[in-house]
């Protein structure tokens, strides 16, 4: 007999779901932004960065910061969203927001600009602390 989704996940892992889904679609769009710059500064593929163009260097420093710490995002915001879904949900989609604004100030050229999307640090360590109340539950530490 098999199981149903229902069955299998927490009511409201919907959410996070579709949280899923919305980050998938970011780094989809920075990483459309990375290749319509490619064409306006004529960066060729292999290069990773322009020796001539730092407005390129950052646009592509954007989705390659966000690409870096995407596995670890993606890691906690399962484990945290199958405890707590809504909350994961939430504090997954500040993360996600976040991308947009690191990514468009660091599109201006000037690097500090990236820090506009600084408070995604409230989404990225939300749901790895969320992650480790849930081991600890499982380990009834707590």
């Amino acid at each position: 007999m098999t199981a149903s989704v229902h069955e299998i996940l927490p009511q409201n892992f919907a959410y996070v779901i579709l949280t899923f889904i919305y980050s998938f679609v970011v780094i989809t769009y920075l990483g459309v932004n990375v290749g319509r710059a490619r064409k306006k500064y004529g960066v060729k593929y292999p290069q990773m960065y322009s020796d001539k163009d730092n407005v390129f260097n950052c646009i592509q420093r954007a989705h390659q910061n966000t690409v870096e710490v995407y596995p670890s995002w993606l890691i906690f915001q399962l484990i945290a969203g199958l405890a707590f879904p809504l909350s994961t949900s939430v504090l997954g989609a500040i993360w996600v927001t976040s991308r947009i604004s690191y990514a468009h100030g660091y599109y201006t050229g000037d690097p500090e600009k990236r820090l506009k999307g600084a408070y995604g640090y409230i989404g990225l360590f939300g749901v790895l602390i969320l992650s480790l109340v849930a081991a600890l539950q499982l380990l009834h530490v707590v």
